[in-house]
Parts: structure tokens; C-alpha cells; sequence
């Protein structure tokens, strides 16, 4: 063989490795992220999912991709989202809320979906039992509905002249609102506290609703916990203040935005634990033999500044047990 035929053989052969490498290099998975709301609403929390994924040896755009898509609080867009994730084959779908969960448990019974609730997802209908979910669904229960008569309790123990407390609750989240509610009542009739409901799907029927309680001279707000609501924190912590009432929310995000107090699951953990999960089934765990995980850690945070802008004085068995207060 001539030189130069030679040479021009081995640099085919070099030109040829790089796609030969990129032919046996595995295809990244790609995970699902549907959410009702708009990524700047939950950023804190997709951090806490990415940090999960990295635990579980998953970094995104390294060795995993993320398809995100967001509802921008228009649920009823949610079913399409959740088809156009199936149509891309994603490796697993991950929701948080009822909504995003159940629109995605329709349009698929096969791909993996790790769920974030706030409630019973035996009783939402989700999964056959916690400790053996079954099926192609698992996830997380943050407990936040379940602890609706905590809340109204913390409220009574920092407002102990309410005896009139609005319940605000999004009526489109049917499952969650109902359990809410239930529980909300049962609380309330032991504490002998009158509860009036009011419901709220967009930003004006919020505005609405707080006209209404503000006119009417109630004495505390119970703001329920959906992804719409939690989406327009900022507002309701605003028109609590505007309107001198006092109010508790299930979330540290709303005293954060100025809200009086919160009660509830540290959320952003459960997103890492939502991570977590789904890092172990892109490793071959299958969801049905994942039971679904209960969340273990609580938190009271007080808006100390909030609490003097309307008056009231913090007892110091709160301030004592609050794990942050806000200044």
C-alpha cells in the first residue's frame, strides 16, 4: 500500500471514531415535570427535585434531561401537557397536586409517575395502599390537608378573640377541597369557631372574596391549600394585610411574602424526596414496589413583623416552638 493511500485510510478511520463513540454512548432519559402553575412560582422547589435527582445520581442536562411544562394556572390545559410528555416517551412523569396527578394517571397506565399531594392518595384514588401503591403511580404525601385542624388551632392560639373564620378554598380542585373542608369543620365545631366558605378560581373571585370578608368584619382567614392557591401567595398575603386579618396558610412561602403565619410539611424537602424517587426508578425500581413516602418534617413560621402591623401580640409559647420567625 502507498504512503499516501495510508494515510488517507487512517484519517477516514479517525473522522470515523467520534460517530461510532456517539452510536454506543446510552440515550439520555428524559423525565417529565407537569406543573399547574409558572416556573418562577415553584423555582425553590424544582431546585429541591434537582437536588433529589443528584443524590440519586442523576444531574440535569448531564445525564438526564427534564421536559417541564406548565400549566401557567390554566388547568384546563393540563390534559394536553400531560399527552404531549407521553407522546415524547418520557422515561417517568412527575406532578405535584391533584390536578397535574390525575391528568397524568389519564393519558397513561404505563409510564411511571411520582406524585407530590397534599393529601390521602388512597383516598384521592391513586394508588392501591401506601405500602404497596401498585400500578404505575408513587410519590409523596405532604400531609397538608390532614393538618387543617393543627392550623385552626395555631390561628386560635395567636387570635384567641376569633370566633368567626373564613375558610377560602378553590372549588376546581374538587378531591382536596372536599377533604379540606370536612376537616376544617370538624376543627371548627370542636374549638366552637363559625366558619363561612368562600371559594375562589382566579384573581378577581380572590379580590371578591376579600372585599367580601373584610365587609363583613370576620375575624380570621383559613386559606386552603391547592397549586392555584399557592400560586397567588403574594396577593393573599397582601390583601390579608390590606385588610388587617389575620391569616394562616399552609406553606412558609406565604409568611415569606408577608403572611401572618404557616403551618405545614417543608415542601421543598418533599420535592427532593420527589427526586429521590424517581433517580431510583430511571435506575430500573419499579413505582409499584415504592411505598409512597409520608412527610416526616413540620414547620410553624411567624411573620413577627406581620403579627405588629395588625396588633397582635405573639404568645411566647408560639415564638418558643415557631421554628423561624421573620423580623
Amino acid at each position: 500500500m502507498k504512503r499516501r493511500e495510508f494515510i488517507s485510510l487512517l484519517g477516514g478511520a479517525a473522522a470515523a471514531w467520534p460517530l461510532a463513540a456517539r452510536a454506543q454512548q446510552p440515550t439520555m432519559p428524559v423525565v417529565g415535570f407537569l406543573d399547574s402553575r409558572s416556573p418562577e412560582a415553584v423555582a425553590d422547589r424544582v431546585r429541591g427535585f434537582r437536588r433529589g435527582l443528584k443524590e440519586s445520581g442523576f444531574v440535569e442536562s448531564e445525564n438526564v434531561a427534564i421536559a417541564y411544562r406548565w400549566a401557567e394556572n390554566q388547568p384546563d390545559r393540563l390534559q394536553e401537557l400531560a399527552t404531549d410528555l407521553v407522546r415524547r416517551h418520557v422515561a417517568v412523569i412527575v406532578t405535584a397536586g391533584p390536578p397535574p396527578t390525575l391528568a397524568a394517571k389519564a393519558v397513561t397506565p404505563t409510564i411511571p409517575i411520582v406524585f407530590l399531594v397534599g393529601s390521602d392518595p388512597v383516598r384521592l384514588g391513586l394508588v392501591a395502599s401506601l405500602s404497596r401503591p401498585g400500578g404505575n403511580m408513587t410519590g409523596i404525601n405532604l400531609f397538608n390537608v390532614e393538618l387543617a385542624a393543627k392550623r385552626l388551632g395555631l390561628l386560635l392560639e395567636l387570635v384567641p378573640r376569633a370566633t368567626r373564620v373564613a375558610v377560602l378554598v378553590n372549588p376546581a380542585d374538587v378531591a382536596v377541597t372536599e377533604t379540606q373542608l370536612k376537616e376544617v369543620k370538624a376543627a371548627a365545631g370542636a374549638m366552637g369557631l363559625q366558619i363561612q366558605v368562600f371559594n375562589a378560581d382566579s384573581s378577581a373571585e380572590i379580590d371578591a372574596a376579600f372585599e367580601t370578608i373584610g365587609r363583613e368584619r370576620l375575624d380570621a382567614v383559613f386559606v386552603g391549600t391547592t397549586p392555584f392557591l399557592n400560586g397567588r401567595r403574594v396577593q393573599l398575603a397582601q390583601l390579608a394585610t390590606f385588610h388587617r386579618l389575620p391569616a394562616t396558610y399552609a406553606l412558609r412561602d406565604y409568611a415569606e411574602a408577608g403572611g401572618l403565619m404557616s403551618y405545614g410539611s417543608d415542601i421543598v424537602d418533599g420535592y427532593r424526596q420527589a427526586g429521590v424517587y424517581t433517580g431510583r426508578i430511571l435506575n430500573g425500581a419499579k413505582p409499584a414496589d415504592l411505598p409512597v413516602l409520608q412527610a416526616t418534617k413540620f414547620e410553624l413560621v411567624i411573620n413577627h413583623q406581620t403579627a405588629r402591623m395588625l396588633g397582635l401580640t405573639v404568645p411566647p409559647s408560639l415564638l418558643s416552638t415557631a421554628d423561624e420567625v421573620i423580623e
